[in-house]
């Protein structure tokens, strides 16, 4: 990182607000990297793959993609610019615990500039990582258009020798079937109080704000917050948290989960390197990059649960004893969802959720 951009950072600290978003902006900015144009033929085949994976999904699930909007094909600088704001429940409910303790007086932009900071590095590099609006396991804070973004989908078909056509249907109907579940009337709001109540119990540690703060007075150590994580480990602690950090993972992971099961009776036929492609993309979560490493830091710990829950398999084992109905009434209303526990013990799940209506 240059002088200039040091200079331009520092001055960029005295802005209004509990988060500073300019300072996020510019950061983002300047890590997404500068505009990539998307050949048209490649726009048009990634909107006409979008419209086939709409149909499909119509034709084979029970979800509706209707009410999804159109798949937009973009690059990484234009997914960071129309996605900082999209991830702003993250922060917002942070900062006004920035706002107490040592934050007062000459130090008290520095609380928002910690904050813009974290969301600028996070979208920054996790636009050269996620593949598309839902690739990061997190929706954004209101519905928004799709992006798929292109030099990221190509690069992951190149690097794991792929068929790219089947990598662009297979990354568009994993976006379509998260926002089709996204677009009932209580997903998005009932996801936004599990992070708000999760947030709410986190305490700022005094000790390690202090060293950050210092950290702001050294241009080299400032660099070093911009190479790392974001800087932001250890700042949150939660005590007590496990059962609202418990109830944040079961709903992600229950998400993730009933897309792959749906994927699997969706693509089968129309993509014979599924496996190829979801063996790919559990690699690459079982080694996450630098956004993806912001993102857990951010929020104290990992949301993605590790991969040994198997949500795919709750998803099977409910269809195969109760039928693909039982499994629909997952999406009826919060209560429905499985907790941590019953994700391995789908008849724990089914006792209490489908018992008041069936005989087990």
């Amino acid at each position: 990182m240059n002088e200039d951009l040091f200079s331009q950072l520092f001055d960029l600290f005295n802005q209004p607000g509990p988060v500073n978003w300019k300072l996020a902006a510019e950061l983002t900015g300047h890590l997404a990297g500068g505009r990539e144009p998307i050949e048209p033929w490649m726009a048009e085949e990634y909107q006409d793959l979008s419209r086939l994976a709409q149909l499909q999904i119509a034709a084979e699930t029970p979800l509706d993609p209707g009410a999804v909007s159109d798949v937009i094909p973009t690059d990484r600088r234009g997914w960071a610019d129309s996605h900082l704001m999209s991830f702003r429940y993250l922060v917002e409910p942070i900062a006004p615990k920035f706002a107490e303790g040592p934050m007062s007086g000459a130090l008290a932009p520095l609380g928002p500039a910690l904050l813009g900071l974290q969301m600028g590095i996070m979208i920054g590099f996790l636009s050269h990582r996620t593949l598309g609006h839902f690739d990061v396991g997190l929706p954004s804070v209101e519905p928004t258009d799709m992006s798929l973004i292109v030099p990221n989908v190509e690069a992951f078909a190149t690097e794991n020798g792929l068929d790219r056509r089947q990598v662009r249907l297979w990354v568009a109907l994993r976006e379509i079937i998260h926002a089709a579940l996204f677009s009932r009337p209580w997903m998005r709001p009932h996801f936004l109080e599990l992070v708000e109540r999760y947030l709410d119990g986190l305490q700022l540690d005094p000790e390690a704000l202090t060293g950050r703060l210092q950290s702001f007075q050294d241009p080299e150590r400032f660099e070093e917050l911009v190479g790392e994580s974001g800087g932001f480990s250890g700042l949150l602690t939660t005590p007590e948290q496990q059962p609202d950090l418990e109830a944040l993972q079961a709903f992600v992971a229950i998400v993730d989960g009933y897309a792959e099961y749906l994927m699997d009776g969706t693509a089968a036929r129309l993509l014979p390197d599924l496996a190829r492609m979801r063996e790919a993309l559990n690699r690459r979560r079982s080694e996450p990059a630098q956004g993806e490493q912001v993102l857990t830091t951010l929020l104290g710990v990992d949301v993605r649960p590790n991969q040994e829950i198997g949500t795919a398999s709750f998803c099977n084992e409910v269809a195969r004893r109760w039928s693909e109905d039982a499994l629909t009434t997952l999406w009826e209303q919060p209560a429905n969802l499985p907790s941590l526990a019953e994700l391995i013990d789908p008849v724990g799940w089914a006792a209490r959720v489908l018992l008041p209506t069936q005989n087990l």
